[in-house]
């Protein structure tokens, strides 16, 4: 069944039908853009609420090391991961379907336009022909009844007794002339008849049906177009659900890792003092005319008294180079994290220092690379740093010492030091090959972290990088809540991913 040959007199119809069509591919475009602003808005506000009640901070970032607290910030990372994943579906959606449909739409309409003009054009042409054949029957009738009137008034005649010959003659001649045209008229009119019931037998066999055939064929192609933008609206979030489950996957995983007995065990060694508890007071017997005296065991009682309850509110000292204003324990910790961020600083200086050092005997044995003198500003300032960051971690390592107390303690951290020094000058001297240098010999920047590619990811745009599933990466930059972080490869490439295609390495 086809519309050519079961709908040939439906044209009305057909015009109807077609542009419904038309109207329910509109409607689906505009149905699946609100259905990007939905999603847009709904991954913006979870972004925002990410953002909201993200920790910030240093007292933030002591609470971080509690297994709850940093549950909780994975629980955020992951969810604006998933936001991500929702800003992906809407981007999708739109190019896919929306921008696609609308240029389909367009090519249909102007199909639909010129079919529908062909078939008008076929219907003027007919109905053109129609009215020259009603024309030619027109005339047809007319001159024979002027032919019969001739004739009927030539036989009048020729029985009238007073007509003369020549006027016999000449009504014979004039009935046989209005004959003659009556017969080609006669001929014009069955040629026309003819010519119009072969156009109509072509107009209605052949012309109608093939542009009703085409109209048929475009609206099957519009139903199946608009039936994969349908199909495409679930494939869409299908691609990204393996991404999104996996996001939902490291929300358990979060609520998993924690540890209630470790966090009580950091609480307790974050905040203990390393305070004997004070002893019993003795009893100062006044009646045997003792005077009161001050001893050791009352810990100078007005003030212990004060510190006796634990949660009254302390008037905390300004804090002390050497925090001397800490207790023992959390002092010895504060000094011990010093030491270390000064190694650190120390052994990246001196690093330093030997690329300018290599840098500088690579310009004099070729001076058409550089000039050698324009470094000393640089070598000198760097080994002013070294002598001071020695200085400090000289004076933190002994005020350590004092800390620990005992001549035994002192030696092992005096051993420690010493290890730690010299373990600084074991990395300068095993530092030796150097392939790049920047012209300002800026200080190379450390990574922030390690993370690991969950899915291979094409960086065509500027400023991104490509990465393939399971590769081991350095974090740089973390995200800022684009959606975007800036990492390094083991290639030493650099640039910007999508944050919810890794995770994290703890």
């Amino acid at each position: 069944m086809d519309w050519g040959t079961d709908l040939w007199d439906q044209y009305d119809v057909i015009d109807k039908h077609t542009q419904s069509g038309l109207d329910l591919v509109d409607r689906y475009i505009k149905f699946v853009k609100e259905r990007t602003e939905i999603e847009q808005n709904y991954a913006k506000q979870l972004r925002n609420l990410t953002k909201r009640y993200a920790k910030r901070g240093s007292k933030d970032e002591q609470d971080c090391k509690f297994s709850n607290y940093a549950s909780f910030q994975e629980i955020l990372n992951e969810l604006n991961d998933y936001a991500g994943q929702r800003e992906l579906i809407a981007e999708n959606m739109m190019t896919a379907i929306c921008v696609e449909l609308t240029k389909y739409l367009q090519d249909i309409k102007q199909e639909r336009k010129t079919h529908l003009s062909d078939a008008k054009k076929a219907q003027q042409t007919l109905e053109s022909s129609f009215k020259h054949l009603e024309s030619t029957k027109k005339r047809f009738a007319k001159e024979w009844a002027e032919a019969d009137k001739a004739t009927q008034q030539a036989e009048k005649t020729e029985n009238d007794l007073n007509a003369t010959r020549l006027d016999v003659e000449k009504a014979k001649q004039h009935a046989h002339a209005r004959t003659h045209t009556a017969e080609e008229c006669r001929n014009d009119y069955a040629a026309q008849l003819q010519k119009y019931n072969k156009e109509q037998n072509f107009f209605y066999y052949s012309e109608i049906p093939q542009i009703f055939n085409k109209l048929q064929d475009m609206d099957e192609r519009r139903i199946q177009r608009l039936a994969e933008g349908y199909c495409q609206f679930s494939d869409i979030e299908k691609k990204v659900l393996p991404i999104i489950s996996k996001c939902l996957e490291g929300i358990s995983t979060a609520g998993g890792k924690i540890d209630e007995k470790q966090d009580s065990i950091l609480f307790i060694e974050q905040h203990k003092s390393g305070f004997e508890r004070p002893g019993d007071v003795e009893f100062e017997d006044y009646t045997q005319g003792i005077k009161p005296a001050t001893s050791d065991s009352s810990l100078h009682p007005p003030k212990v008294r004060a510190k006796l309850w634990p949660f009254s509110k302390k008037h905390k000292p300004p804090p002390a180079e050497d925090f001397s204003h800490l207790p023992p324990e959390q002092r010895k910790k504060k000094l011990q994290a010093k030491i270390d961020d000064i190694t650190k600083e120390l052994q990246k200086t001196q690093d330093q220092s030997d690329a300018l050092e290599k840098m500088k005997g690579v310009y004099e044995q070729n001076p058409q690379m550089g000039d050698p003198s324009s470094l000393e500003p640089q070598i000198t300032e760097t080994a002013q740093t070294i002598g001071r960051l020695r200085g400090e971690l000289a004076k933190y390592e002994t005020w350590l010492a004092e800390a620990v107390g005992g001549e035994e303690s002192s030696n092992t951290v005096n051993n420690n030091a010493q290890h730690s020094i010299s373990s600084v000058v074991t990395a300068d001297q095993s530092q030796n090959i150097y392939t790049e240098f920047d012209d300002e010999f800026d200080d190379i920047e450390s990574p922030i972290g390690q993370c690991t590619a969950l899915y291979t990811f094409e960086g065509n745009s500027e400023g991104t990088i490509s990465i393939t599933e399971g590769e081991l990466l350095s974090v740089m930059e973390e995200d800022k809540g684009d959606g975007w972080m800036r990492v390094l490869r083991a290639n030493g490439e650099e640039g910007y991913i999508p944050s919810s295609y890794v995770k994290l390495t703890p």
